[in-house]
């Protein structure tokens, strides 16, 4: 069962326990500058609002309203990440145009351990981009489907689909209630529209900056999963015209540049995973031009506001850490 609460996915399968669910959010951040440097971790901007696609069928193409799941709007080349939540282990896939961000090949139901193609939650905290290199990501950027720059059509030379894709796979019942032993306690604590053309409108995402970030192996099996009971959701994504159309609300304003949060001297971010063990990275993501090189490529300046920045102070995220609060004496 998919619920949206609060601009958030939550997945739910309460017929495996009462905490079996992971919470997703679409993150609105800074775009990092696309120039082959590796930045630390920008910052969240609150979260990009997220509608029910059926609320607003009468005004899609078919092909929108047949995947179904929510809608969520972005301005061209900004940037986005996915903050995860969850104290039950899940495993999540991701994929935009339906092309896997961790291995790079193509979409396909259920989960693969050679090469793994998938994260584990509550293990991975978030993630920014596509797995490039073992501590590397290029950051999810979007871009107008149908011009060449989006990980889709760089890696089947098709603009079929576009969005985001995920699947949600929990942990068996079994393999649960035993890491919950070995853990403790503590463990992880409107007025109708007319229908609009939207085909020419409709969004992907694209390789941006290189940011240092690590996606961890499983750190349990592909055994501990429970690959019979899955939900999946389509993410589509709009333009900031053509979410206005859809539902007649106004897009959230562009964020700020990298230059001038850097200029404000607000913090970026760094995250120790202590003895978590990252994956290698896709060759075949690595192979793919950013969004920057697609450009000079094309003939095109794509990315406004592109010059390096210097991070000013760097906050470390220690994920090795209980966030415990003390009771006192009173």
């Amino acid at each position: 069962m998919i619920t949206l609460e609060h601009d958030a996915l939550v997945f739910r399968f309460p017929e495996l326990h009462a905490e079996a669910k992971a919470r997703i959010e679409f993150q609105r951040t800074l775009r990092i500058p696309d120039d082959d440097r590796d930045y630390p971790l920008p910052p969240g901007l609150g979260p990009f609002p997220l509608r029910h696609l059926d609320d607003f069928a009468d005004r899609l193409p078919p092909a929108w309203t047949k995947r179904g799941g929510v809608i969520m709007p972005i301005h061209q080349s900004e940037a986005l990440w996915l903050n995860f939540s969850g104290v039950y282990p899940c495993a999540l896939r991701i994929a935009t145009g339906r092309i896997d961000a961790v291995t790079g090949e193509a979409w396909k139901r259920g989960l693969s351990a050679s090469p793994q193609n998938y994260i584990v939650v509550p293990t991975q905290p978030w993630l920014d981009g596509y797995a490039v290199d073992k501590g590397t990501i290029r950051q999810f950027v979007a871009m107008p489907l149908g011009e060449g720059y989006t990980a889709e059509e760089q890696l089947t030379g098709a603009a079929e689909h576009g969005g985001i894709q995920i699947e949600v796979f929990p942990m068996k019942r079994d393999v649960y209630a035993r890491v919950e032993l070995d853990a403790g306690p503590d463990y992880m604590a409107a007025a109708p529209f007319e229908s609009v053309q939207l085909a020419s409108l409709d969004m992907g995402l694209a390789p941006g900056g290189r940011m240092i970030q690590e996606i961890y192996e499983d750190p349990y099996s592909l055994d501990a999963w429970e690959t019979d009971v899955s939900s999946r959701c389509f993410v589509s994504i709009a333009n900031s015209l053509t979410w206005a159309a859809i539902t007649g609300e106004a897009p959230p304003t562009e964020p700020p540049s990298a230059a001038d949060y850097t200029a404000a001297g607000l913090p970026w971010f760094d995250y120790y995973g202590g003895d978590k063990t990252a994956l290698e990275g896709s060759k075949r993501l690595a192979k793919l031009k950013s969004v920057k090189e697609m450009g000079a490529h094309k003939g095109e300046t794509p990315l406004s506001e592109n010059d390096s920045v210097e991070p000013g102070p760097v906050i470390t995220l220690d994920g090795t850490k209980a966030s415990v609060v003390r009771e006192g004496d009173f």
